[in-house]
């Protein structure tokens, strides 16, 4: 199979007519919910990316399809919903054989966009350090 893709459609034509489908509904989920999003490739599997920003990304296996990153924050606003889906640290499994849960897939997306702009907000602050003990300063 090949590892090296140049865009999500090539992604996605190269995976099982099973997970194929389910990566297309992911996929639209995804862009109805990011619509100013960038589309990508990173780690060989698609991204989206908003402002710079990693957000989601996704991925078809022969048994499954997944999204990533399932963070902490994700991890405790999701995990009573009512689909059937696996969770595991980073990563929420889906069945190909199970109906899409597109309004999850978009819930999920919008929740890792707020989630990133705010860690990136704090990240600036986190930069700007005190002089350790005992350094001089000007």
């Amino acid at each position: 199979m090949k590892t090296e893709f140049n865009s999500v459609d090539e992604y996605i034509v190269s995976q099982s007519a099973s997970v194929r489908t389910a990566l297309k509904r992911v996929r639209n989920a995804a862009r109805n919910a990011l619509p100013d999003a960038e589309e990508t490739i990173s780690y060989k599997i698609p991204l989206y990316k908003l402002r710079g920003l990693r957000v989601i990304y996704f991925a078809g296996w022969k048994q499954r399809y997944s999204l990533y990153p399932a963070t902490v924050g994700v991890l405790e606003a999701f995990k009573g919903e009512p689909a059937p889906y696996e969770l595991s640290k980073g990563t929420i499994r889906f069945p190909p054989s199970e109906p899409v849960p597109v309004r999850l897939t978009q819930r999920i997306a919008k929740f890792r966009a707020k989630e990133e702009a705010e860690r990136s907000k704090r990240k600036p602050a986190a930069l700007k350090r005190s002089p350790s003990p005992g350094r001089r300063t000007a």
